[in-house]
């Protein structure tokens, strides 16, 4: 029997992981204020918005070191070019500075691959030189649970010659249809990152989003090569790492593979 996995972290490198998702469409704006001080208090990466957010997120999250993660053809992806690309250009002028663009999910499905990859292209040169923040950057939601191995290969491969900052799995909100009418969601899967992580050039980052909801969740991506997440389980991964003893030093922490609804399988 293999000995266990073992990781070094630090309470900063795991807070630093998280993108905060306050994406829910029923969400009232004081939920997202809560939410934003969520993300304030746990330094997290970013608190991840709908685009009428921003200016509130910019505004509650000035002074910290919590950037700005709008939301941009969310979550189904169906604009066309030029809309994301304007509202790509609106979300970076008003302060956001990591955008979460959602692919055109039905051409993908299509094999219209120069469709994809010039709207990742267009959307991508808005994100990062077109709109006055050299800054901003760019991740790209393939949405896997509507996806076949292939697809997310070639989304790969053309996030890589496009020189994306990131390719992330999912929306949280890619429901499933299934033969009993009822819809299921995966989201994050372990396959589904190696795959990603295997077909990305080093340059480019993964996110896993839905399903991440443990801090031992969060640890077993990590140790496959993830570097943010999105999550809505925030403050019950980080009280958690504290629980353990995870501070400002560097502390070293056992890997246990995911055997929950994040998708080890």
């Amino acid at each position: 029997m293999s000995s266990p996995t073992k990781i070094s972290v630090t309470l900063t490198q795991i807070s630093k992981m998280i993108d905060h998702s306050l994406l829910h469409p029923t969400m009232t704006d004081q939920e997202i204020k809560t939410g934003l001080e969520i993300a304030r208090k746990y330094n997290t990466a970013t608190a991840c918005v709908k685009p009428y957010s921003i200016p509130l997120a910019k505004k509650m999250l000035q002074g910290s070191d919590v950037a700005v993660c709008p939301v941009i053809g969310f979550p189904a992806g169906n604009s066309t070019v030029e809309v994301k690309v304007f509202e790509a250009k609106q979300a970076v002028r008003a302060g956001g500075v990591e955008i979460d663009m959602v692919v055109n999910i039905g051409k993908v499905l299509s094999g219209d691959w120069d469709y994809v990859t010039d709207e990742i292209r267009a959307v991508n040169t808005a994100v990062t030189r077109g709109s006055g923040n050299a800054n901003a950057i760019l991740k790209v939601i393939f949405e896997n649970d509507y996806l076949q191995d292939e697809h997310i290969i070639r989304l790969c491969q053309i996030c890589s010659d496009l020189d994306v900052a990131f390719v992330k799995t999912s929306t949280g909100y890619g429901f499933v249809k299934q033969p009993n009418g009822m819809y299921s969601y995966k989201g994050a899967t372990v396959p589904h990152l190696k795959l990603m992580r295997e077909h990305s050039k080093p340059s480019v980052q993964i996110k896993a989003a839905g399903g991440v909801r443990t801090l031992d969740d969060l640890l077993y991506v990590m140790s496959l090569g993830v570097t943010r997440i999105g999550a809505t389980a925030t403050v019950a991964i980080i009280e958690e790492a504290k629980a353990r003893g995870i501070g400002d030093t560097p502390t070293e922490v056992e890997v246990k593979p995911i055997t929950t609804n994040g998708a080890a399988y």
